[in-house]
């Protein structure tokens, strides 16, 4: 994998990324359609963490787990969807994921932002909030409904640019995330071409119940970076400190920590093909579930450990605030964890069946 470009924003890694062709070599094949390659992906989220900015993490993230992927099944629709598809994938412009909505949080089949055809333009009014790339974004790629209702039929993507006539966007109130563009945002009355419409209509919740999966398996592998950055530094940290890393107690609170991220990196490996491949949504809340517990008790544990100086700025205990959207970002993980009881059959079946478990090379 190429070196992350020592650049200091998101656009501006982006840009170096798209450039260098690093961010086609995170899919098989190097074409978003067919979905990413996980360790590829895997790859590229650990040389961007590497970095410790996580805002510029996650900008990437979202880009590369859900908005090429999306773009790519819609670049039917017209040349916009298209040249939005080529422009994000070459890193010459960044497209944002609009999904969540002002008061929808992880229910998206409440979400009042709505499009509506009028001749050859469709309209776009409404809302969404915590949208990453928000404020530096070429196109905003937007859920909204088509028609009243819960109906997962009710919901399209609409690509919309972000300097169209009626869009706001405005910084969110927060220092967390710096360099991700992280902002809410307001549809007011926006007009598109027509050919605005990604993908065929009605089909934007199936479509993102397919990538979300995606996203999730995603922030798992940025999630296993993450933890092995954090235990690394508090593994300097007790050993520059005389005699705390021979103290059993010591040892074992950090042992605990580094067996939580090998079990869920080991989850990963072993969901991802199912994940990557097949789109399987159950894989992917198992995962999702596993994920925001884990990055909560490691980090807290190496915040812990490293004592009065986890109090640093850019310390221990900011890194675990940003960590949080682990537990939130696609999905809080208690209404995931209540698709993954829902599931609760087909799960305790795979814990019985020995025989679809894949031997470790020797």
């Amino acid at each position: 994998m190429t070196a992350v470009p020592p650049v200091p924003d998101a656009t501006a890694c982006w840009a170096a990324l798209g450039k260098a062709g690093v961010l086609a070599q995170a899919y098989r094949d190097g074409r978003p359609e067919r979905g990413v390659d996980p360790r590829r992906l895997g790859a590229l989220l650990a040389a961007l963490d590497e970095r410790g900015l996580n805002g510029v993490t996650l900008a990437a993230c979202v880009q590369l787990a859900t908005v090429l992927p999306l773009l790519a099944e819609g670049v039917g629709s017209g040349p916009a969807v298209a040249e939005a598809l080529a422009r994000t994938l070459d890193g010459t412009a960044t497209t944002a994921l609009a999904a969540t909505d002002e008061a929808a949080g992880s229910d998206l089949t409440a979400l009042a932002t709505e499009v509506r055809a009028e001749g050859d333009e469709l309209v776009v009014r409404g809302a969404k909030r915590w949208i990453t790339n928000a404020t530096h974004a070429t196109w905003l790629l937007v859920l909204a409904r088509r028609r009243p209702g819960p109906h997962f039929t009710n919901f399209s993507w609409v690509l919309v640019p972000a300097d169209a006539p009626g869009v706001t966007a405005r910084p969110a109130d927060t220092d967390l995330f710096a360099g991700s563009g992280v902002g809410h945002v307001r549809f007011d009355d926006v007009r598109v071409p027509a050919d605005h419409l990604v993908g065929r209509p009605g089909r934007g919740l199936a479509g993102f119940a397919r990538h979300i999966a995606v996203e999730r398996l995603a922030g798992a592998l940025w999630a296993v970076a993450l933890c092995r950055r954090a235990l690394d530094a508090a593994k300097r940290s007790l050993t520059a400190r005389d005699g705390l890393w021979q103290l059993d107690g010591v040892r074992q609170r950090f042992a605990t920590g580094l067996v939580e991220v090998h079990q869920l990196r080991a989850l990963a490996a072993s969901l991802a093909g199912r994940i990557a491949v097949d789109h399987d949504g159950t894989a992917g809340a198992l995962l999702k579930a596993s994920v925001g517990p884990t990055v909560n008790r490691v980090l807290a544990e190496c915040a812990h450990l490293h004592g009065a100086e986890g109090f640093t700025a850019g310390g221990p205990h900011r890194l675990r605030a940003e960590a949080e959207v682990f537990g939130v970002g696609g999905g809080v993980t208690e209404v995931v964890l209540g698709g993954v009881a829902d599931q609760a059959d087909r799960l305790l079946a795979e814990l019985a069946d020995w025989e679809s478990v894949r031997e470790s090379a020797p």
